[in-house]
Parts: structure tokens; C-alpha cells; sequence
């Protein structure tokens, strides 16, 4: 990219280790002549606005594109605040999922000069080159077209530089859109799938390999959708994987023929995460939502995938879709827990733009926060009291199980789970995280040897767990796969030796440290 920037296309990442893959489609296809006069400078949602705004402005750009995101539009406002009382000439234009729709009542979009409204591909490239080289600007602020042909556009790939490769996450994309009508999600408005064209994928792939890229996070909404597709794409990479390889795909939980199972069988352990959504357990729950799920093809394929050893499997769940309740979203999480995944994900439903899910909103009386990330306060089957444990059960599974720090104490939970009255995990780890919450007030940022002193504590005062047995299995939690000195809580007057271990599970060293952990426990 040259010195000039008449076009800066900008976005507020979650943390640096992201990249904005929309920005760069939009990059690649302005035009050679366009690109001259374009930047893409990114930021991340803890840097301070003002800050944020000089860097820009340090540019002297004539207009700026902002990505806008369910995560990032408070912070971007800021952002847009400043620069439009600063430097008010300069034309500022919104796009991305956030603003697509429901537009005209958000007040970023008021404070912008214009809102691309849906896939701005070629709509962006024919902006800046109205306004850039005839003076031209659209008479409303809103602009909005017809979704552009994917073999048309052209792939963003070779716009990751080399510190993107070695730094960030590389996303990619073999197709747009999603059959499905999950009333929940945004892609439930695309019409259909539109694939790429697979050559052409492939060989920016390639390219991306030679490069030394090797970390893949696959953004298709169902990776597995076209066994012919996937098939082709796994063995690709399959070809490929002695370079050290980790993909990341999100698969629909319920397709996994043999031909894939065959293709999955053959990768090395630590190689692969799927990112499986299955979001509700609940049949009455998914019909009100139109979502489609066989669960017993669920069961049968989570078998599968637990008992090849092969596969990082990361499960989602939703609370606060209407007509669930705690009742049916704790024996939901249980099920899920069954099926063995290395980590579920429990979120709290977000109100997404433009998402068909507000049909329920009178008739489950469904009441959302008014400010990012519109997240759920209250349904008429969830109190508000009941999602807030909910959140707070999340948050610390999160830390304790999704993490892999604690993978035999984990087990112990399960144990404890199974001699309860009426066996549940779900409720087992609520009583340690309403404990961890109390002691823990702050939610965030609880340093792990704090954590392990929390979870020692719970397990022999509160659950009144043999301290002998408690003791050995946290120690092997904390220093059994990382040199580290063994707190004196856990001590008990003796002298340990750290039990750290040399990780001989053959894992690549591309295989990111979280999944590392899980998959070196059960290895």
C-alpha cells in the first residue's frame, strides 16, 4: 500500500490477535487504482477512542469506511463522535452486520454520512469512485444493492501481510450464506448458499501456505453442508497437514457422513477444531425458532468424534430463546456435556438487527438490554435473576472448564454430579460458581492461582471433598503439564516437586495452547 490515503477502511478488532477479513474483501476489490489511495489501519476495542481518532486523522484521509459489529459499535461512535466535531468534512461511511439493518434508528448511523446496507463489495469500490474522482455523492444515507456474485469478487487473501500471517488469526471463506432459518442468527435472511469458486479457493490457499501461514479459521456458516466441497477442501489440506496445520470449521451438528468421517479420521491429533452449534436441546424450543436438529444423528456423530481422539469439539448452547427455561436449559447442558465435546460455550441470546426472532418478543414477553450487545434481560419463562446466573455459570466455565486448566478436577465435578439427588452437572457447577462468584465479585481478570485457591477451598469446606484427593488432583490441574511451584495452601507442611512433564502427545506446534491443553490431558 502506498503512502497516499484519501481511503481509510478501519474497524475496532475484539483484541489484535483479529483480523478484518470484510475489510480486506473490500480492499481487493476497489480496483489497482482505488488501492493506491486506500489504507487499512485496524484498532481493537481497548484502545481509547481518542486515540483512535488522531491515528486517523494523522492520515488526512477524505473518507473513511468503518466495519461496524454487535462488539464494536459503542467504542466506533466514540470514535465517529470525534472525528465528525474535529474534522467534520471528512465523509464518514458505515457498513457491516450491525448497521444493515434497522439503520435509520441507530444513532451511529446518524452521526455518519452514509450506511452501506448489506454486502458492500462492489457497492463500496463504486462510491469512493464516484466521490473520489467525479465529486459525487449519494443524495440519501442510506445505499443498499443486489448481493454480488461470488465468482465475480475478487479474494482478499494476498492482502494479509506477512506480520497478518504470523500474528493473527487468518480467516477464510469457501462459500456465503446458509440454507437454514434459525430465527436467532442472520444468516437465517440469506436465500441460499453461494460457493466460491473451489479452484481459484484453493489455490489463494496454497498460496497462503507458502507463505507460512499456518493457522485456518474457516467463517462458513456450515462448513459440511456439501460433502463433495468439504470433502475436497479436507483433503487438501490433509495433503498438506506434515506442515503443521490447525483449521478451524463450523459445522452443521447433525451431517457427518463416512465420507467425512474417513477424511477426519486420517488427520493427527490436534489438528482440527469444529465448532459445533447445537444452541438448544430443546424440540419445542428449536421448532419456535425454526431450527431443524436430529439429535440422535447428534449423539451418533459426537461419538464418533470422541472416540477418534482426533478433533478440538467446541459446542454451543443459547439460553434465553423463547420458551426455554432453566429447567430445560440445565437438562439441555447436560445432554450436551454428555456427548463428551472438549469445551460448550454457553452464550446469552443476542437480539441481532434484522433477525425474525422479535415474532416472540410479546408472546414470551422477551426484553432485551438497549445497548451492545443487545443481549437477553428477561423472558417470560428466565428472570432476569435466573439468565444473571446463567451468565455467571457461563463465565466461569469458561475459566475453569473450557480453559483445560482444570481437567481432573473437572472430572471430579462429574463425579460429584452423578451422587446427587437428581444428577446434574449443570447444577453441580452452579453451586461452585455462585461460591466463585462471591469470592470473585469482579468477574473478570481473576488470575488462575487465585482460581485454584477458590476451587481448593469449595471443594474441601463447602463439599466436603477428602483434602488428600482434592490436593492431588489440583496439583496435577496447575503443574502437571507446566513447570510451576506448588502453592503453599496446597502444600499441607510437605515438600513438592513440580510434576511438570514434557508434552509427548506428537501435536503440532500450530495447535493453539488452549486446545494443546485439552487434548494433552486425554492424551
Amino acid at each position: 500500500m502506498s503512502a497516499s490515503s484519501s481511503v481509510l477502511l478501519t474497524t475496532l478488532n475484539a483484541r489484535y490477535s483479529h483480523s478484518a477479513f470484510g475489510l480486506r474483501y473490500l480492499y481487493a476489490n476497489l480496483g489497482e487504482e482505488l488501492r493506491l489511495k486506500t489504507k487499512i489501519p485496524e484498532f481493537t476495542i481497548s484502545q481509547n477512542p481518542r486515540d483512535i481518532a488522531e491515528s486517523i486523522l494523522r492520515e488526512n484521509p477524505r473518507l473513511v469506511g468503518f466495519g461496524v459489529y454487535i462488539w464494536n459499535t459503542r467504542q466506533t461512535q466514540e470514535v465517529i463522535s470525534i472525528l465528525k466535531q474535529v474534522r467534520p468534512e471528512i465523509r464518514i461511511v458505515l457498513g457491516g452486520p450491525e448497521v444493515s439493518y434497522e439503520s435509520s434508528t441507530q444513532a451511529i448511523c446518524a452521526l455518519a454520512d452514509l450506511t452501506i446496507q448489506g454486502e458492500a463489495d462492489f457497492l463500496f469500490r463504486d462510491l469512493c469512485r464516484d466521490f473520489l474522482e467525479a465529486g459525487k455523492w449519494p443524495s440519501g444515507r442510506f445505499l443498499s444493492g443486489e448481493l454480488p456474485l461470488v465468482t465475480d469478487l475478487s479474494l482478499p487473501y494476498r492482502y494479509y501481510t506477512d506480520s497478518d500471517i504470523a500474528h493473527r488469526v487468518i480467516y477464510v471463506e469457501a462459500s456465503r450464506g446458509c440454507p437454514y432459518k434459525c430465527e436467532y442468527c442472520l444468516s437465517s435472511l440469506d436465500k441460499s448458499v453461494r460457493n466460491f469458486d473451489l479452484d481459484l479457493f484453493l489455490s489463494e490457499m496454497r498460496i497462503l501456505i507458502d507463505r507460512g501461514a499456518r493457522q485456518f479459521k474457516f467463517i462458513d456458516r456450515t462448513f459440511n453442508l456439501s460433502v463433495a466441497t468439504s470433502s475436497r477442501i479436507l483433503q487438501f489440506f490433509l495433503d498438506r497437514i506434515s506442515l503443521g496445520l490447525f483449521l478451524h470449521f463450523e459445522m452443521v451438528p447433525d451431517r457427518l457422513p463416512s465420507e467425512l468421517r474417513e477424511l477426519i479420521a486420517r488427520f493427527p491429533k490436534g489438528s482440527l477444531q469444529f465448532e459445533i452449534g447445537i444452541q438448544t436441546w430443546s424440540p419445542l424450543v428449536a421448532q419456535l425458532v425454526s431450527r431443524r436438529l436430529d439429535y440422535a444423528k447428534i449423539r451418533e456423530n459426537f461419538a464418533f468424534l470422541a472416540e477418534s481422539g482426533v478433533v478440538h469439539t467446541h459446542a454451543d448452547l443459547i439460553a434465553g430463546l423463547p420458551g426455554e427455561t432453566i429447567e430445560s436449559f440445565a437438562h439441555g447442558f447436560d445432554a450436551v456435556a454428555e456427548l463428551a465435546p472438549d469445551e460448550i460455550q454457553v452464550g446469552i441470546l443476542k437480539r441481532l438487527k434484522g433477525t425474525p426472532i422479535i415474532r416472540h418478543d410479546r408472546e414470551w414477553e422477551m426484553v432485551y438490554h438497549d445497548q451492545p450487545p443487545f443481549q437477553i434481560l428477561q423472558t417470560k419463562t428466565m428472570s432476569f435473576e435466573v439468565l444473571q446466573g446463567v451468565g455467571r455459570f457461563a463465565h466461569f466455565w469458561d475459566l475453569i472448564a473450557n480453559s483445560g486448566n482444570f481437567k481432573a478436577t473437572l472430572r471430579l465435578i462429574a463425579e460429584l454430579s452423578r451422587k446427587r439427588s437428581a444428577p446434574s452437572l449443570y447444577w453441580e457447577f452452579d453451586e461452585l460458581a455462585r461460591f466463585l462468584s462471591a469470592r470473585h465479585p469482579q468477574g473478570h481478570g481473576v488470575a488462575l492461582l487465585n482460581l485454584v485457591e477458590s476451587v481448593w477451598l469449595y471443594l474441601t469446606e463447602s463439599r466436603g471433598v477428602e483434602r488428600e484427593t482434592a490436593r492431588q488432583l489440583l496439583i496435577q490441574d496447575y503443574a502437571g503439564t507446566v513447570k510451576r511451584d506448588i502453592p503453599a495452601f496446597l502444600r499441607d507442611g510437605q515438600v513438592y516437586a513440580s510434576p511438570a512433564k514434557e508434552s509427548r502427545s506428537g501435536m503440532s506446534s500450530s495447535t493453539p495452547s488452549r486446545q494443546r491443553r485439552h487434548l494433552e490431558a486425554a492424551h
